[in-house]
């Protein structure tokens, strides 16, 4: 249910688009991994967390960032699925996990994309970086930029695979990070990520993805997993159900089965807890009139990313109370606060979202003024 009340809103709080409130039960499920992290990908809620600044070698799930980039750069036009790119000398160099690429050997972003998700694939890692970049240190250091602008604070980049090299390091906190960009604005991921078994060169050579989830978890959605002796055993795992994706970060389990384990325990406890809803409007808002406007009112609206993540518990009846700006003063320009969308569960409120002015409207010029005067003079005659 929805109602109105009219009076003066005054915001102190930055326009967020819902201020989110869960209970203290972060620590209700544990895992045996000395660094994990569980990771709500629309809202980036953190669910669970452990050690999770710790700064780990984290091995092929490195490729996370190259595949970011790598799909960033489609979308810029830069790369197309269909490109041919040609393996180097150094590309076919890697070593560890890959598909022997043989120098000059051509393959399309497509195929290399799917060895890199399901076999994570070296050499067509490198090959990816060298065709975006020029080279792989060109590519490492946009990796190292693109980590800055998403916060990756506890990262630093040395090559575009996660072999060891001494320094290239990162944290389960700045994965998941990577990770939230690149399943939240590139889902297309996803044809190359759920793929278990597959083949390459006409039929020759045959994959199957190193992520056990894709096969044997209910609805797991990747993402990439790591090991060298020296990481050990590492995951960033992905899965949704009922509209809510989530994303748990493992880093250094003794062995492969434990992290799955794990990651399985995280995502397990985060379905089970937790629930999205997506907030609108039980009816229109009104009009606010403008004080001195060129229109006499301003059209209100909710603020974009409505969206909240509650606990299940809290998550079934849910109210809405509207409290709304009795005027606005001109001028008014587009995102001015005029209100505020309360949500309640219970006698608890659960999210406070922004309403916003939707439009400009300038303040009235002198002759706007007098033509009105003039017209109501008129008309009161």
């Amino acid at each position: 249910m929805g109602k109105y009340t009219a009076q003066i809103v005054k915001w102190a709080a930055p326009l967020l688009a819902a201020v989110l409130m869960l209970g203290s039960t972060a620590r209700a499920v544990e895992v045996v991994a000395p660094s994990a992290l569980l990771m709500e990908k629309e809202t980036g809620t953190i669910l669970f967390a452990k050690d999770e600044h710790a700064v780990l070698e984290p091995a092929s799930v490195t490729k996370i960032m190259t595949l970011l980039l790598t799909m960033e750069a489609i979308d810029s036009g830069q790369l197309s699925y269909d490109t041919m790119v040609a393996a180097s000398a150094h590309a076919c160099s890697m070593g560890g996990s890959q598909i022997w690429l043989k120098e000059n050997e051509q393959m399309s972003v497509s195929d290399m994309l799917k060895a890199v998700c399901v076999v994570s694939a070296n050499d067509c890692a490198v090959a990816l970086a060298e065709q975006i970049a020029g080279s792989e240190d060109a590519f490492v250091e946009r990796m190292n930029a693109r980590a800055q602008e998403l916060g990756m604070n506890d990262t630093s980049f040395k090559n575009a695979t996660g072999l060891p090299t001494a320094g290239h390091v990162t944290s389960a906190h700045d994965i998941a990070l990577m990770s939230r960009e690149l399943i939240r604005n590139h889902p297309d991921i996803r044809q190359y990520t759920t793929i278990w078994m597959d083949s390459l060169r006409n039929g020759e050579s045959q994959l199957v993805n190193t992520n056990r989830l894709v096969r044997f978890f209910d609805g797991a959605t990747g993402l990439k997993t790591g090991f060298t002796a020296s990481a050990l055993y590492c995951l960033s795992g992905t899965a949704e159900r009922d509209g809510m994706e989530l994303i748990a970060v493992i880093m250094k389990d003794a062995t492969s089965n434990q992290r799955f384990e794990d990651a399985k325990a995280l995502l397990t406890y985060g379905f089970s807890n937790y629930a999205l809803r997506k907030i609108t409007l039980d009816a229109p808002l009104p009009p606010i009139p403008v004080e001195l406007g060129a229109q006499a009112t301003v059209q209100p609206v909710l603020a974009e990313g409505g969206t909240l993540l509650l606990e299940k518990a809290k998550a079934g009846d849910l109210e809405q109370f509207v409290t709304l700006a009795e005027t606005a003063a001109a001028p008014v320009t587009p995102g001015d606060p005029l209100g505020t969308l309360t949500v309640t569960s219970g006698e608890e409120i659960v999210a406070e979202i922004p309403i916003l002015a939707g439009e400009a409207v300038p303040r009235m010029t002198y002759g706007q003024m007098l033509m009105r005067l003039l017209r109501t003079a008129f008309l009161s005659d």
